[in-house]
């Protein structure tokens, strides 16, 4: 997810699939009077939710078995009689949406369709629908704006892992080695809706999976994905889903990635990330140019810094066989030179004194989620691997290009993704196996 405008060129699965959680239907007398207020407190569909009703997500819904995923939600909605089971439900829901997803990629339980299992666009798709209906719920009960509000955030949390990292405990210098990776949803859908994004796809992949380092150590990998929309990240979405594991305490990861879609035909290791938001528009059509702003009450370096740097072993990174992709370490940033007034680029990374106008990353919000996390790592004093991961551009087959003719999934596209997918596997491991050697000198 690489957009430089100042550059020159370049719950588990049975929730969902079988009935709702068990709620009793509230009845005539225990019901609260509701008023219109009441019922009109629901909203119009979001921009992401408008975009349901075209031919290639419902597609995608029906070939991946995820179709009745929003009806039987709905369905679930209706049985609810109070807010707090409406917090309860929605939260499991959620989480059984993530555990869904997860398992159809890794292979467990049925394919439910034709659609390739590596693929990340039907988790997308389901939880738009599920936030839709949400919006669209008409309780038997006042429900307010915040409380709808705080539903929609349990249901965006459950449904993209955020709240169900689980790494595990110890201290020891041979216990299992703890490791966090993020991705994204798709994006630049109104150009193509049958876009996916390989850095969503190869979380699913690692979600819960463990690799052995050359050492023979073990590695956990704990994953969630993020939205492509600036008001979340704004809002603390990042801070809040990795402060838990970048404090000190038995948890605290021992390397974390954060990976986005970068350029066609190569990995990308960001050496350095920028405190600047670029403008382009994001999944919901709205636009951010600013600095970075940094939520308040999570730790954070003062001043705010411009530019962050990554602790992942670039050196070996590059050099070392994980795929058939090149691995590049990129240095180059876009800065206003201190005492300058217009942006400049610089292949080797920033000067001192400057302002950032894009990282090596861009100015886009794979950029800035290399910087929150960073930022927040160096804020908490956390001493291990971690940084920014761009994936090559994820590419349909030859005779598959235009999105108005074109099919959702082809031979090309699937093999793409599953090479991409294994290739961020081995990165992780060879990004493991350096720091291991490491911790044991």
């Amino acid at each position: 997810m690489r957009h430089i405008r100042t550059k020159v060129g370049v719950a588990g699965a049975a929730l969902l699939t079988a009935a709702p959680l068990a709620l009793s239907a509230p009845s005539a007398t225990a019901a609260s009077p509701v008023t219109a207020a009441a019922r009109q407190a629901t909203t119009a569909p979001t921009v992401e939710e408008q975009r349901l009703s075209q031919r290639v997500p419902q597609e995608i819904l029906r070939r991946s078995g995820f179709s009745g995923v929003a009806g039987t939600f709905a369905g679930g909605l209706a049985r609810v009689d109070s807010y707090g089971a409406a917090k309860r439900y929605v939260t499991e829901a959620g989480r059984g949406l993530w555990r869904r997803a997860v398992d159809r990629v890794q292979g467990r339980g049925p394919q439910g369709g034709d659609l390739s299992r590596d693929d990340d666009r039907p988790l997308y798709w389901a939880r738009l629908g599920m936030t839709k209906a949400l919006r669209e719920w008409k309780p038997d009960f006042r429900l307010s704006a915040n409380q709808r509000d705080a539903l929609m955030g349990a249901l965006e949390r459950g449904s993209r892992g955020q709240d169900s990292i689980d790494l595990p405990v110890g201290h020891s210098k041979t216990r299992v080695l703890r490791v966090v990776v993020t991705g994204f949803d798709p994006f630049q859908l109104d150009a193509d809706a049958r876009r996916s994004n390989p850095s969503g796809a190869a979380a699913l992949a690692l979600d819960g999976t463990t690799v052995r380092t050359s050492s023979g150590r073990l590695a956990r990998i704990e994953t969630a994905v993020f939205p492509v929309r600036w008001a979340d990240f704004a809002a603390g979405t990042v801070e809040r889903t990795l402060l838990p594991y970048f404090r000190r305490g038995p948890r605290q990861v021992d390397l974390f990635t954060t990976i986005s879609q970068g350029r066609p035909g190569r990995f990308d290791l960001e050496r350095t990330n920028g405190a600047w938001r670029g403008g382009y528009p994001d999944n919901a059509r709205e636009s951010r140019t600013e600095t970075v702003p940094v939520p308040k009450g999570v730790p954070t370096v003062r001043p705010q810094p411009q530019w962050t740097t990554t602790t992942l072993p670039y050196t070996q990174l590059t050099a070392a066989s994980t795929g058939p992709f090149p691995v590049r370490d990129n240095t180059s940033v876009t800065e206003i030179p201190a005492g300058g007034s217009s942006p400049v680029e610089r292949p080797d990374g920033p000067t001192p004194g400057s302002t950032a106008r894009a990282g090596g990353g861009g100015d886009y919000l794979s950029n800035e989620i290399g910087y929150r996390a960073t930022l927040l790592r160096d804020a908490l004093k956390l001493k291990v691997p971690g940084g920014h991961l761009h994936t090559p551009v994820l590419q349909f087959g030859a005779g598959n290009t235009d999105p108005k003719t074109g099919e959702v999934t082809d031979p090309d596209f699937v093999r793409n993704r599953t090479t991409i997918t294994g290739q961020v596997r081995s990165i992780l491991t060879t990004a493991l196996s350096v720091a291991s050697g490491t911790m044991e000198k």
